[in-house]
């Protein structure tokens, strides 16, 4: 896909580029960030260098992640970086995962709700996706919060789901559909009669 940027009231979302490989260092020596995701620790301006220039606009390419830099329209500063995932499973048809991170001086400014609504928005009218999920490890309640501010339904505890640092961990599940937003969807949903 063509790589596509996206703005909100305070935001730019645009693909990220070898000139914020720099920017993305310095947020990624945040101890939290790599305690969270999935980035090398230690973090260094070569595996900077790596995802900004070459791993971001290959998921762009083959469709396999789209990946946005997050940075405020105003002051253009990095607020963090945020990645649709979609899923390559076939019983898993027009499904992806959200995942994002935040630069610790950005947080509390709702900027990573912000972001995340544009870009869930986006994957239900141009990917057609029809269930957009969120994963965490249990535990991260900034995230989580922030899945539940931007509209996701907590749906409950995977047990050992995530691999990281070389123990399995539980981790948190929510999703949102399309009719979340009241935006359609081309597949009927059929709830369980006794949901709810």
């Amino acid at each position: 896909m063509e790589p596509t940027s996206l703005t909100t009231e305070r935001l730019l979302l645009r693909p990220f580029t070898p000139a914020d490989a720099d920017a993305v260092h310095a947020a990624c020596q945040d101890p939290g960030i790599p305690r969270y995701t999935n980035v090398p620790s230690p973090y260094t301006p070569e595996d900077a260098r790596t995802f900004t220039g070459d791993i971001c606009p290959a998921g762009w390419r083959d469709d396999s992640v789209y990946t946005w830099g997050v940075f405020t329209r105003e002051e253009g500063l990095l607020a963090g970086s945020m990645s649709l995932t979609p899923t390559a499973q076939p019983s898993c048809e027009r499904q992806a995962e959200i995942g994002y991170w935040t630069a610790k001086e950005q947080r509390g400014r709702g900027y990573t709700v912000e972001a995340v609504r544009a870009v869930v928005r986006w994957g239900f009218e141009r990917l057609g996706v029809e269930r957009m999920e969120w994963y965490a490890e249990a535990g991260n309640e900034g995230s989580r919060a922030v899945a539940l501010k931007a509209g996701f339904t907590m749906e409950g505890t995977l047990r050992s789901k995530i691999a990281h640092a070389g123990t399995r961990r539980d981790a948190w599940v929510a999703s949102l559909l399309p009719s979340d937003l009241r935006l359609p969807s081309a597949a009927p949903y059929l709830p369980f009669p006794g949901r709810g």
